[in-house]
């Protein structure tokens, strides 16, 4: 099948084995010195391994290969099981009709007082950790970088932040590693129109701004942006 899949210049590799490393899949492994893509039905195409090079000798290309294995055994005769869940792609809101407008849908939840509530969400995945760094859904888009509880403390956060927004979703105290690398290749390897960052009002939660202004400012582009904080109470603060 034709599908994104990574390539490594090896002119450039130094065999750090920080990709390696990053591949969660066990796709890459160092040969003579170098990176090298093992098994290309292990790639999944999400490109974690791309902004951990410190070199830039890993990037995407779309190519004829074996399809991604979402459960397999490794060549020790290991299983290698893959999560389908970061598997990218877009998604139709359940609210919107085909021309755009938001419409009703007979199989979403009706909250008290009867009213129809559907989901806003655009694609998927939205963890920062497993969505692609390239994917057909950034093109053009406004996206949304939120700490995950602010969903849980705005109670219409579908309708006033994901709705017309590319989402991604983490937590600067609990998620491992600093994001800020795979959100700056994101903004500089798509056509981001805008960047929506929402926040905690929790100390803790600055690190998601600050990774996110890093990005912006270390893309290489000028990008509109704007912070909203959110309280624990649900209540919106500008700025």
């Amino acid at each position: 099948m034709i599908r994104d899949i990574i390539t490594i210049d090896g002119a450039k590799c130094d065999g750090c084995g920080s990709c390696v490393r990053a591949c969660h899949e066990g796709a890459l492994g160092i040969v003579d010195g170098k990176a090298r893509l093992l098994r290309e039905d292990f790639c999944d195409g999400l490109g974690n391994c791309l902004p951990v090079c410190p070199k830039g000798a890993i990037a995407f290309e779309r190519r004829e290969a074996p399809v991604f294995a979402l459960s397999a055994q490794d060549q020790g005769g290991k299983a290698v099981c893959v999560c389908p869940g970061t598997m990218a792609g877009r998604l139709v809101a359940a609210g919107a009709s085909k021309n755009g407008e938001t419409g009703h849908d007979e199989g979403a939840a009706k909250p008290e007082g009867g009213q129809t509530c559907s989901g806003r969400l655009n694609q998927w995945p939205i963890q920062i950790k497993l969505v692609p760094v390239q994917a057909s859904f950034f093109s053009g888009a406004d996206l949304l970088i939120a700490a995950d509880c602010t969903a849980y403390a705005h109670a219409n956060f579908h309708r006033d932040f994901i709705q017309h927004r590319i989402t991604l979703i983490g937590c600067p105290k609990l998620d491992s590693g600093n994001d800020s690398e795979k959100l700056t290749a994101i903004l500089r390897l798509n056509d981001i129109l805008s960047v929506t960052i929402v926040r905690m009002e929790v100390p803790c939660c600055a690190g998601i701004v600050s990774s996110a202004m890093r990005a912006i400012s270390d893309c290489g582009k000028q990008i509109p942006w704007q912070v909203v904080t959110v309280t624990r109470d649900g209540r919106v603060l500008e700025g």
